[in-house]
């Protein structure tokens, strides 16, 4: 089995990334293992993506991470990829939250983890529509200015500003 380990630290000066590693390596010793360090400052995680581009071309059977939060930043986030890394067949481990979606039970989990998911993405959704709802109750308008929706207009029409 090919297993590729993900390592991740939020900020360049964080100092569990030899913690995770370590981890990752004692369960790897015996499988063939491709490591992947990223960080994740930002929504652009490069290396994330080339595991992503690797297990598309089945060039992996599985995706080691110490913690799920190294991973994923949002529930969300999480869930579609195991989603994507199950459909294509990929395994994914976390070791220290004990999950294994290459059994049985683990593929479960990711069931009960989209239910989360979703839950979360409704009470996302209801917080936005009550402050919208506020916004509205206090006199102030909600979505795109006036303004450029005539602009918009405008250039629809071919008008161009003025030098």
């Amino acid at each position: 089995m090919k297993v590729a380990c993900y390592a991740r630290v939020s900020t360049h000066n964080q100092q569990t990334l030899p913690l995770q590693l370590k981890a990752m390596e004692e369960y790897a010793k015996r499988r063939e293992r491709i490591s992947e360090i990223g960080s994740g400052k930002d929504d652009n995680r490069p290396k994330r993506e080339e595991l992503f581009k690797k297990a598309y071309r089945r060039e992996i059977d599985a995706i080691l991470v110490w913690k799920l939060d190294r991973w994923g930043r949002s529930l969300a986030d999480l869930v579609s990829t195991l989603k994507n890394l199950t459909d294509l067949k990929v395994g994914f481990i976390s070791l220290t939250k004990a999950i294994d979606l290459t059994t049985p039970i683990g593929r479960a989990l990711t069931g009960m983890l989209s239910v989360f998911a979703e839950f979360e993405r409704d009470i996302l959704r209801e917080r936005i529509k009550a402050g919208i709802d506020q916004s509205r109750m206090n006199g102030k308008p909600h979505g795109r200015p006036r303004s450029a929706l005539r602009i918009r207009l405008l250039r629809l029409q071919n008008c161009t500003p003025k030098a």
